[in-house]
């Protein structure tokens, strides 16, 4: 399941993060690479463990907690912390899969990667190329959203960024484990809320129908959690 999500950071949040990431120190970003993405992996990112990282970081994840889309996507058990990058011209990622579990930072605690995220933090007419193309069992999906826009994806796909061949490219980058696991699962839950949800602005909520729905709903999230 590939999802847009419009609009996780306000206009003056995103006037933040730039101001501050155009003074920002950027390392290469195959420091955070596994063995196989680190011969694909050519650009910059923010050092984990640095100011700019956990404070532009926490701007993120405030996005997130209010934007009910989101939360209904990816019903998200924990977040890794948002890390942020960046393509220059010639810089690029090749074809590659996130792996499957993350350690955060020098922390013992461990999350499994179920969903990807990419949040655009500048325009797409402020470079060239830079595409995520996300692929699936219906070809290769290529994303360049508006800054402030952000793409969730199974972490399973394998995916890459094209390269950048003018301006630059920034976007924060993070992965999720879901309360559900399965992506065909979350999926159905999605559609689900989203009928529901829709109905809703149409069909009385106290009505028979719409509280068997919001009771299958809530009785398969029961079912699929792994809690």
């Amino acid at each position: 399941m590939i999802v847009r999500i419009p609009n996780v950071l306000t206009a003056e949040e995103l006037a933040t993060v730039r101001e501050r990431l155009a003074k920002a120190s950027w390392v290469d970003g195959r420091v955070t690479a596994g063995h196989q993405g680190a011969k694909v992996k050519a650009n910059l990112q923010l050092a984990e463990d640095s100011s700019d990282a956990r404070e532009l970081g926490a701007v993120v994840l405030r996005g997130l907690e209010r934007n009910a889309l989101f939360m209904s996507a990816v019903l998200p058990r924990h977040v890794y912390p948002p890390m942020f990058n960046k393509y220059e011209p010639g810089m690029n990622f090749g074809t590659h899969i996130d792996g499957a579990i993350r350690q955060i930072g020098v922390t013992p605690q461990r999350i499994r990667t179920d969903v990807s995220a990419t949040l655009f933090l500048n325009a797409p007419e402020d470079y060239d190329g830079g595409e995520l193309l996300v692929e699936d069992t219906y070809g290769a999906h290529s994303v360049k959203l508006p800054a402030g826009d952000m793409v969730i994806y199974p972490a399973t796909s394998l995916h890459r960024v094209t390269p950048v061949t003018k301006g630059a490219r920034v976007a924060s980058f993070f992965w999720v484990q879901s309360l559900v696991k399965d992506d065909g699962e979350r999926s159905l839950l999605f559609d689900l809320d989203r009928a529901i949800t829709e109905l809703g602005q149409t069909v009385p909520g106290e009505s028979a129908a719409m509280l068997r729905l919001t009771a299958s709903y809530h009785n398969l999230v029961r079912k699929w959690t792994g809690m």
